[in-house]
């Protein structure tokens, strides 16, 4: 008897020659964590897929969508197992074209991985597109471009039969690539870039710069729903909040107002390098792209970017906003992004912000407040909450050097809202 299960493709970790096997070992990983509330039997690699079987009956059906989400899935399939009897894939076969949905043409593809069985993938073809047509007299045999094929793919001692398959995001696993930390707001563009990071292998880290005291602490709260809404595809371990409503009223009143904004960037760069350094995490990530504000023109990218000495990545720098809003909305993060919430980027905004800064009156305007007294203040009063993400692994100087990165009334935060007093922190 045929059961479910789901067959994941990938695409670019085919292309890895001798590294292939790490990246599939990583991507299985991946989709381990994403189907924890599902009763997994086995995640398995067969023949340049990898086969995800369950215990309990419809599991597949329901898993399915959720592995097409994991980055470094390209297609994810749900096929029927059966053994090497042609009554039973062709039976199974019948069943795949039916639940494909309408159509009007079809065709058979088998393939074979070993050469064991008698049946060359001619002779499947045949076999199979024989019973199809016996099946669905009313629909024609269409061998290129049909509106829908029937695989047949025969490995060792089984068969996997799938018509139904669901495009996956692509890209690659997630923990093939190093840490990363992101500059995340509840806005819409950095959600997407932390989000595109990820994809491309990258275990990120978000940072978010809140306005508290000077705002509510709405925004830090849409942050953590973007992170469930992306999990658990993309797993987000921790996320840094950062206090800098105080720290940005004092800037807007000893600097140049048309400068404020990127005062306001350069310190906030300056303390997501130190906790990037802290995670071990080797670039920067913002949500930036080209002219969209006042803050992302050349010039003013330029006078940010040089109190930084790690690469900074901005995926979207060449994105529109219509293009970066149907990928929020891809993503499940536009609806969540779109609720109203002050953050650090609305406080304290200058009339008319300078767009093409001079470096000389940029650094003229860094001097007349004490940055780096500053930066240690914010390194100092970070917060952090986490989450249940296993490709995510804390950093072993947090384990000797609470006191750098947790506030000073309660040092540790999590997701279960428990805190640890000074005393209990040392002890620990």
């Amino acid at each position: 008897m045929a059961s479910r299960v789901c067959l994941v493709h990938y695409h670019e970790i085919g292309l890895k020659g001798k590294n292939r096997s790490r990246f599939e070992h990583v991507l299985m990983d991946s989709i381990k964590a994403a189907l924890a509330a599902f009763s997994v039997a086995t995640i398995t690699r067969i023949s340049g897929h990898i086969l995800v079987t369950f215990s309990e009956r419809g599991e597949a059906e329901a898993a399915m969508p959720l592995i097409a989400k994991v980055p470094g899935v390209a297609r994810c399939s749900l096929a029927f197992h059966t053994n090497r009897e042609p009554a039973e894939y062709c039976k199974a076969a019948i069943e795949a074209l039916r639940e494909f949905g309408s159509f009007e043409t079809f065709k058979a593809a088998s393939r074979r991985s070993n050469t064991d069985y008698e049946l060359t993938s001619m002779d499947l073809n045949q076999q199979v597109g024989e019973a199809l047509c016996l099946a669905f007299p009313d629909k024609k045999v269409k061998m290129k471009d049909p509106d829908a094929t029937v695989h047949v793919l025969v490995v060792q001692g089984s068969v996997y039969v799938y018509a139904k398959s669901i495009r996956g995001v692509g890209g690659l696993p997630q923990g093939s690539a190093d840490k990363v930390v992101t500059l995340l707001s509840s806005g819409i563009d950095s959600p997407v870039a932390t989000w595109l990071l990820a994809r491309r292998g990258a275990v990120t880290v978000p940072v978010h710069f809140s306005g508290r005291p000077q705002t509510a602490d709405t925004s830090e709260y849409l942050c953590q729903d973007i992170i469930r809404e992306l999990a658990p595809a993309v797993q987000i371990g921790r996320m840094y909040v950062v206090p800098f409503g105080d720290c940005q009223r004092e800037i807007s009143l000893k600097t140049p107002s048309d400068l404020r904004v990127i005062m306001y960037r350069r310190v906030m760069y300056s303390v997501a390098e130190r906790i990037a350094k802290l995670e071990g995490a080797k670039a920067l990530v913002t949500g930036e792209s080209l002219g969209q504000v006042a803050s992302q023109t050349l010039e003013n990218i330029m006078a940010v970017n040089e109190v930084v000495d790690i690469p900074v990545f901005r995926p979207l720098i060449g994105s529109d906003k219509q293009e970066i809003i149907a990928r929020a909305q891809q993503i499940g993060t536009y609806d969540i992004s779109c609720q109203t919430a002050p953050d650090c980027c609305t406080l304290f905004m200058p009339r008319r912000p300078e767009t093409h800064a001079k470096l000389d009156a940029v650094h003229e305007a860094w001097e007349m407040f004490d940055h780096e007294a500053m930066i240690e203040h914010l390194v100092d009063s970070v917060e952090y909450v986490d989450f249940d993400a296993p490709v995510y692994h804390r950093p072993r100087a947090m384990k000797a050097r609470h006191e750098v990165l947790a506030p000073r009334e309660t040092r540790v935060r999590n997701h279960s809202d428990k805190t640890f007093d000074d005393e209990e922190l040392l002890e620990k």
